[in-house]
């Protein structure tokens, strides 16, 4: 094993997809990946969102602020092609995207239309696959890339509802991504954080309710935030985690160890 860096991420050039404002998990992952040394570029969803990441973008010195709406055809082509034609290669990509139409998010499975289960499986869990096509090639010397799932994928979460089944297909796909890319040396990470206040979060049925009883579960008594996330997948983009890959990783303060 080469020396590691100091700090172990230098030099490094990584793409966090997910940014909505400064409570974002993928805020908490840029952060963490820009105080390890990386170099990193940021997407916004569109013009609407651009005016609350531009400001995080400056504090990072971000070499690329880039709109990217997974469902606009083109877009996240044209991502990749930037940061192509910028770095010349990748060697980090974080996906922290889920998305369900709200009357299909808060209906409940059984009433859950087929439109609104596709166009979910597709923003929430295909785009990764989508990204990791793209950032593969560019990824010339092995990397790590990861994809923000929760525990509903695994167990039943009340009011979760079809988020659970596509947050399950996203971290399948995560492990066969690993098989596929693990001769590259790329290693691919479902990332499980426990519940937190995030825009995308404020969707979900009673997510107070769920807040509190992670609070009351968890063996450590507290709640995670943004940067207990980031620094966990900063962990995973160093050498130190060079032979972990395709298994599901909680920071979640326990909570999914419980019955």
């Amino acid at each position: 094993m080469n020396p590691v860096p100091i700090p172990p991420l230098k030099g490094m050039k990584a793409l966090v997809v997910g940014v909505a404002n400064e409570h974002s998990i993928a805020w908490g992952c840029a952060s963490a990946f820009r105080q390890l040394g990386a170099d990193v570029a940021l997407t916004y969803l569109n013009e609407k969102a651009k005016p609350y990441v531009e400001p995080l973008a400056r504090q990072l010195a971000s070499p690329l602020l880039l709109p990217l709406d997974v469902a606009q055809p083109g877009e996240l082509e044209a991502v990749f092609e930037r940061v192509a034609s910028e770095w010349g290669r990748l060697d980090i990509l974080v996906h922290s995207i889920a998305w369900a139409p709200k009357e299909d998010l808060q209906g409940g499975l059984l009433d859950c239309s087929a439109d609104g289960f596709a166009r979910a499986m597709d923003i929430s869990c295909h785009s990764f696959i989508r990204m990791a096509k793209l950032a593969a090639p560019l990824m010339k010397e092995g990397g790590s890339m990861m994809a923000m799932s929760y525990l509903g994928a695994q167990k039943v979460v009340p009011n979760y509802d079809v988020m659970g089944p596509v947050k399950a297909a996203l971290e399948a796909a995560c492990r066969y991504l690993a098989y596929e890319l693990g001769p590259r040396g790329i290693r691919v990470h479902p990332v499980s954080p426990g519940p937190l206040k995030t825009r995308a979060a404020s969707g979900l049925k009673d997510f107070d309710l769920l807040l509190n009883e992670a609070a009351h579960r968890a063996p450590v008594g507290q709640l995670v935030d943004i940067m207990d996330v980031g620094f966990a997948c900063a962990y995973l983009a160093t050498p130190y985690a060079r032979r972990i890959t395709g298994g599901t990783v909680y920071v979640d303060g326990g909570v999914n160890i419980m019955g």
